[in-house]
């Protein structure tokens, strides 16, 4: 693929060869405690003989969104063909994926565009291609990678968000063990997240902290009260 000089209000390019990018390392592989995933990015053009595909990467915040982002692109582009998607969503202790061809031939839509997404490790993000038909037919290979580069497109101009999996805490002590308990928080440093704060009855914590961190921190506090605080994963 090239992108051309004469690119008006997007970058458009022109598909030359049938090769899948290498995937980047996945940030998994050095902390295991973050997933990556995508700010909303701008539209891509990938011209394809007479063909446009115009591709986009989406933030996706939940399963439910998709059916907003998808309803919201028909609109914007409701003379096009097709409108092919796929995405990959994180719920508790999973990721989900789905894929739709949107009445292209079966595998040459949803499924090249979740590859790429899958090939970068990116969860909670959604790739809608939508297809202006110009007359030529470009057989399922042709399709497959039409579908698949300018996913690629797509995810290349969306900026990259690194994002930690965290844990929640729910903690409760005796006042007389509260400075314990802040200590011991507070010694945690960057990975603790956010804590909440509550005095009445007696004092309580709702602490998010990084996953990884999370058994030693709950730890740290029993030791610290000397077992007299009680703790819970939320």
């Amino acid at each position: 693929m090239r992108r051309r000089a004469d690119a008006p209000s997007r970058d458009v390019y022109t598909l030359r060869t049938s090769g899948t990018k290498t995937a980047a390392a996945s940030v998994h592989d050095t902390d295991p405690d973050v997933y990556r995933s995508v700010e909303d990015g701008p539209e891509v053009e990938v011209r394809v003989l007479s063909s446009r595909f115009l591709g986009r990467a989406f933030r996706l915040v939940d399963v439910a969104g998709a059916a907003r982002v998808l309803d919201a692109v028909r609109r914007e582009h409701h003379a096009a063909t097709h409108h092919g998607w796929a995405m990959r969503a994180s719920v508790p202790g999973a990721v989900v994926e789905r894929s739709d061809d949107d009445g292209e031939p079966a595998g040459t839509t949803g499924r090249p565009i979740l590859a790429r997404i899958r090939a970068r490790d990116l969860e909670e993000t959604l790739v809608v291609v939508t297809r202006y038909f110009g007359g030529t037919e470009l057989g399922t290979g042709g399709l497959a990678r039409a579908y698949g580069a300018t996913a690629d497109c797509a995810l290349d101009a969306a900026p990259v968000r690194t994002v930690p999996i965290v844990v929640r805490l729910e903690v409760a002590c005796a006042y007389g063990d509260l400075g314990a308990v802040e200590a011991t928080i507070a010694r945690a440093g960057d990975r603790v997240h956010e804590v909440k704060r509550a005095y009445d009855p007696r004092p309580t914590f709702s602490i998010t902290v990084r996953r990884g961190a999370g058994a030693a921190l709950a730890a740290a506090i029993v030791e610290a009260t000397a077992s007299r605080a009680a703790v819970r994963s939320a």
